[in-house]
Formats: structure tokens, sequence, C-alpha cells
């Protein structure tokens, strides 16, 4: 009986020193994952920041680039021989009630 307190004692003790105490195998675990998701995170927006970095640098520099964002983004035309439209939808009729009247 004695063998199996013992025995019972020991295995608890085993299983506290794997999986006890404030950071524990699964928690070891947990945070190692996270970090690879971190270090993922961190990878995807250091190559959207040297992106953006570049396409700045562009922005500056190029001259044909800049033309073709105020072209599209501001809707700029060069000189007095190009013509803008705006394409809008019409606006919705609205009839009053009082005019249905009448």
């Amino acid at each position: 009986m004695k063998r199996l307190i013992w025995a019972a004692l020991g295995l608890g003790a085993g299983v506290f020193a794997v999986q006890g105490g404030e950071y524990g195998t699964t928690d070891l675990l947990r945070q190692r994952a996270r970090k690879r998701a971190v270090v993922a995170e961190i990878d995807t927006l250091a190559r959207q920041v040297d992106s953006l970095q570049r396409l700045r640098r562009r922005l500056v520099s190029d001259a044909a680039l800049q033309e073709r964002v105020a072209r599209e983004e501001y809707g700029m035309v060069r000189g007095e021989k190009e013509l803008l439209y705006w394409l809008t939808e019409p606006p919705a009729r609205r009839d009053s009630g009082a005019a249905k009247g009448r």
C-alpha cells in the first residue's frame, strides 16, 4: 500500500514537473507557435514597408509615374488640348405626393 502511495506521489510530482507551474509544456508550445506567427507577420510587414518605400522613391523621382497617378487618382488633364468628362448616374427622380394629386 505504501508503495502505491509513493508511486502515485512520484507520478504526481512528475506530471507537475512537466505540466505544472506558471509555464507548463502546453504553455511553452503555445508560445512557440505564437512566436512563429508573429515573426511571419513581421516579415510580411517588412516586405510591405520596403515596397512602399520603393513606391515613394519612384513617386518623387519618376515624372511618368507622377503623371499617371495625377490622371488616374485626381482626374487631372494636361494643357488645354485635353478635356475631362465625368460620367455619373442620373439622379433619381422624386415625385412628390402633392404633384401626383394635381
